[in-house]
C-alpha cells in the first residue's frame, strides 16, 4: 500500500469521520435517536472510505467499485428481506465477516509485507508489525468462529443448550496461553508455521469459548463478539496504517465491552462467569422440569380481554417468546385497543430480554410502539405495585421472584421485574412443561392472582384483540 499524499486535509477528514462515529454511537443508545445515529454512521463511513481511496494506491478504482457494488448489493438484499426477529443471528453473521476480514488482511500482510510498508532494513517484518499482525489474526479468528457458533444457535440450526466439554476451562486457558506464547514467539521467528498455528488455535478457541454458552445468554455473547470485531478492526487499522480504522475499531471495541458489562450487571453475574462456561449452564444441563406439581389457574383470551378492559393501567413485559412467535404487531394492536378504551398501557423492557441487547426495543419499534410507552427496568419496576394487570408474554426468568428470595437459585441476585406485586398477572407461554434458561421453576405461575394463557403468543394475543373488539 502506497500513501499518495500526507495532506493535513486527510487527518481532518478522518477526524470528522471519527466525530460522526461517536455521534452514531450516541444516537444508537436510544430508539428515538437510532435513525439519526445510523445516518451519522453512514456519513462517517462514506467520508472515511472516500478519503482512503483518494489518498492510497490500493487497487484500480474499477476493481474497488465492483467490490463495493457486490458487497453493497448483498447487504441491501439481506436488509430488505430479513425479518426483525432474525436480527440477532444476522448481527452474529456480520460479526463473523469482520473477524474473517481481519484474518485475511493479516495473512495478506504476512504474504506481501512490502506492499504494506512493514519491512525493516534487513528485509524482515518489523517486530511491532508482527505483534499487530499476530494479535489481529488471533482476535479476528476468535471473532469469526465464535460468531459462527452464535449464529447457528440463534438461527436454531444448532441446539441452544450449553454444550459442556469435559475440562473445558483448562482447555480454554491452555489454548489462550498457547496463542499468546506463539504471538510472542512470532516477534522473534516469522516462520510460516508460527502464523499458521496462531490462526488455527484462534479459530479453535472461538468455537470452544461459545459452545458452552446457552442460547439464552446470547445478549452478552452478541455484545462481546461486537467488542471483539471492533478490536479486530483496530488491529487491521494498525496493519494498514489507517487512522480511521484504528479510531473506529477502538470505538466499537470499547462500546461493545461497556455493553457487555451492562448486560452482565443486569444478570448480576461477572463477565468471566458468563464467558467461561455459560451462566446457568450446569443448572440447565441437570434438569429443566418443574420442581413440583402445584395448583395453577388457566385463563382464556376472553378472561384477559375482560379484565384488561376494566383495568386502569396495564404493564406489558415482552420476552423471547414474543420474538419467536412474531407477536409484536398483534401486541401493539392490543395496546391500541386498550388505549382507545381509556386504559394506560406501558411496556417494560429487561436489559437481557431476547437474544441480543435491545432485542425487545427493536421488535417494538418495528411494530410502531411509541417510544414514550417503553420503559427500562429501573424506570418502571416501582409501578407494578399499583398496576391492575401485568401481562407477561414470552418472558420467564426476568420475572421470577426466586431471584430476590432463593439464595440457592442460579438466578439469585439478578434484577427482575416485580410482577408478583401486580393485582392480576396474565402469563403467556406455550405450556406448563418448560422453565426458563436457568432451569428453575417460576413461583409466579402458581400465585393466586396469576392466570396462565397457554398458547402460541401471537395466536393468544390475536384472540385477545378479537375479544376486546367484541
Amino acid at each position: 500500500m502506497e500513501h499518495v499524499t500526507s495532506s493535513p486535509w486527510v487527518g481532518f477528514a478522518y477526524l470528522v469521520a471519527g466525530v460522526l462515529f461517536i455521534m452514531a454511537l450516541r444516537g444508537l443508545s436510544s430508539p428515538g435517536t437510532s435513525r439519526a445515529g445510523n445516518r451519522y454512521g453512514m456519513i462517517g463511513m462514506t467520508i472515511a472510505v472516500a478519503t482512503t481511496l483518494v489518498t492510497h494506491s490500493i487497487a484500480s478504482l474499477p476493481e474497488i467499485a465492483v467490490a463495493i457494488a457486490i458487497g453493497g448489493g448483498i447487504g441491501f438484499v439481506i436488509a430488505r428481506r430479513i425479518q426483525m426477529t432474525a436480527m440477532p443471528q444476522l448481527v452474529a453473521a456480520f460479526h463473523s465477516l469482520v473477524g474473517l476480514a481481519a484474518v485475511l488482511v493479516g495473512l495478506a500482510a504476512y504474504a506481501n509485507p512490502e506492499a504494506f510498508g512493514i519491512l525493516n532494513a534487513e528485509g524482515l517484518i518489523e517486530p511491532q508489525s508482527r505483534i499487530e499482525m499476530g494479535l489481529g489474526i488471533a482476535i479476528g479468528a476468535i471473532t469469526f468462529s465464535g460468531s459462527i457458533i452464535a449464529f447457528l444457535k440463534l438461527a436454531g440450526k444448532m441446539s441452544g443448550a450449553a454444550i459442556l466439554l469435559p475440562g473445558r476451562h483448562v482447555l480454554n486457558l491452555g489454548t489462550l496461553i498457547a496463542i499468546l506464547g506463539l504471538v510472542a514467539w512470532f516477534t522473534q521467528d516469522e516462520s510460516a508455521w508460527v502464523i499458521a498455528a496462531i490462526t488455527a488455535l484462534s479459530f479453535a478457541i472461538g468455537f470452544l469459548l461459545i459452545i458452552p454458552i446457552g442460547g439464552a445468554d446470547m445478549p452478552v455473547v452478541v455484545s462481546m463478539l461486537n467488542s471483539y470485531s471492533g478490536w479486530a478492526a483496530a488491529a487491521m487499522g494498525f496493519t494498514l496504517h489507517n487512522t480511521a480504522m484504528i479510531v473506529t475499531g477502538a470505538l466499537v471495541g470499547s462500546s461493545g465491552a461497556i455493553l457487555s458489562y451492562i448486560m452482565c450487571k443486569a444478570m448480576n453475574r461477572s463477565f468471566l462467569s458468563v464467558i467461561a462456561g455459560g451462566f446457568g449452564a450446569e443448572a440447565a444441563a441437570s434438569g429443566g422440569a418443574a420442581k413440583e406439581q402445584r395448583p395453577w389457574k388457566r385463563g382464556s383470551a376472553e378472561d384477559a380481554a375482560f379484565l384488561m378492559k376494566e383495568a386502569e393501567n396495564v404493564i406489558i413485559i415482552p420476552g423471547y417468546g414474543m420474538a419467536v412467535s412474531q407477536a409484536q404487531h398483534a401486541l401493539r394492536e392490543m395496546g391500541d385497543v386498550l388505549k382507545a378504551n381509556g386504559v394506560s398501557v406501558k411496556y417494560a423492557i429487561h436489559p437481557v430480554a431476547g437474544r441480543m441487547p435491545g432485542h425487545m426495543n427493536v421488535l417494538l419499534a418495528e411494530a410502531n410502539v411509541p417510544y414514550d410507552e417503553v420503559f427500562e427496568l429501573e424506570d418502571i419496576n416501582s409501578e407494578f405495585a399499583q398496576a391492575d394487570v401485568a401481562f407477561v408474554i414470552g418472558a420467564n426468568d426476568v420475572v421470577n421472584p426466586a431471584a430476590k428470595t432463593d439464595k440457592s437459585s442460579p438466578i439469585y441476585g439478578m434484577p427482575v421485574f416485580d410482577v408478583d406485586k401486580a393485582k392480576t398477572i396474565f402469563f403467556v407461554k406455550r405450556s406448563m412443561g418448560g422453565v426458563g434458561y436457568s432451569g428453575v421453576d417460576n413461583d409466579v405461575f402458581y400465585m393466586d392472582q396469576t392466570m396462565m394463557l397457554l398458547a402460541d403468543a401471537k395466536k393468544m394475543v390475536e384472540d385477545i384483540v378479537k375479544a376486546l373488539q367484541h
